[in-house]
């Protein structure tokens, strides 16, 4: 149905989680006996939607995606092993707060769980006669977590496309459509970049070609380009580093900004649906030369470092 979850490793859990809070406007839940925190967004009525682990090295540790019934567990099982890919099925509890788990690896290796159950709280402004928001609101004030983007091996020259891989994977076997993608390559049809939808929304998984597997950023939804303007004041007040300040993409037609956390996790505010997916729409694709106005609509140029560095 939608993204539920993803844990990321940070460096210093006091720093992080002060981040999270205090900039992006989550609120924590839980913290484990392994020292694990989890948080959550006002707008989302389940447990949580972030995980941060302490490590040595930032990254991500795995993403979850919550299906509608254990009926429907049964049936992915069956579609993931039937496509040669090995499944783990966690009995409930394994993941605090959840119920049974598929965990399996994507093409590219990136660790994935599917769930049907996660303890229900409800939003900030509750089910019944609600608010447009709740009082109290901290820094961002983001809705919900609303996609990552997974950097996925890429190398031509070699014949290795992870990106492909990825998006084959996601189409066949987990019932996700593909939405928009960027084309290269010498004959124009290799996939550098895909960003596919299960919803209606623009993308609710992203990949992008790079040298190593890893972790581009994870986004946090906003309503409007005013929103994420105030996002930016919050960074600025906060003294965050911001690696793109406030731009449109051409791709999703998304208002966005990105930024770090204290331990280098690439972070965006996402502001506007863009326009409703739908199965049946038109793929969206991008040619090689016009690359830099897909990602980056006003200037029309690709920053390097935004494809080279991240986690």
């Amino acid at each position: 149905m939608r993204i539920s979850h993803i844990n990321i490793r940070v460096l210093d859990m006091e720093a992080s989680v002060k981040h999270y809070v205090n900039v992006i406007g989550m609120k924590v839940v839980h913290t484990d006996t392994a020292g694990n925190v989890y948080l959550k967004c006002w707008d989302e009525w389940d447990k949580y939607s972030v995980i941060l682990t302490e490590a040595d090295i930032a990254g991500v540790i795995n993403l979850g995606y919550k299906v509608e019934s254990n009926a429907d567990l049964d049936e992915f099982k069956r579609r993931i092993t039937e496509y040669g890919v090995v499944v783990e099925d966690i009995a409930e509890g394994g993941l605090p707060f959840v119920g049974r788990v598929l965990k399996f690896n994507i093409p590219s290796g990136h660790e994935m769980y599917l769930y049907a159950e996660k303890e229900y709280v409800g939003t900030e402004v509750g089910a019944v006669n609600p608010e447009p928001w709740p009082d109290g609101l901290q820094g961002a004030g983001v809705h919900w977590l609303d996609h990552a983007l997974l950097m996925s091996e890429f190398d031509l020259g070699n014949g290795v496309n992870k990106v492909e891989e990825n998006t084959r994977f996601m189409i066949d076997v987990l019932d996700f459509y593909l939405v928009e993608q960027i084309l290269v390559g010498p004959e124009g049809n290799e996939q550098l970049a895909t960003w596919l939808s299960v919803s209606n929304t623009p993308h609710d998984i992203a990949f992008v070609g790079g040298p190593i597997n890893g972790l581009h950023h994870l986004a946090f939804y906003m309503d409007s380009w005013d929103d994420v303007l105030k996002a930016a004041d919050v960074m600025g007040k906060n003294k965050v580093k911001i690696d793109v300040t406030p731009q449109r993409h051409g791709v999703t037609r998304g208002y966005t900004i990105y930024f770090f956390d204290p331990s280098g996790n690439r972070n965006e505010t996402f502001g506007g649906l863009g326009y409703l997916a739908q199965r049946d729409r038109p793929v969206t694709t991008w040619t090689e030369d016009q690359i830099g106005s897909g990602i980056f609509y006003h200037t029309g140029v690709l920053n390097e470092t935004f494809t080279t560095v991240y986690t």
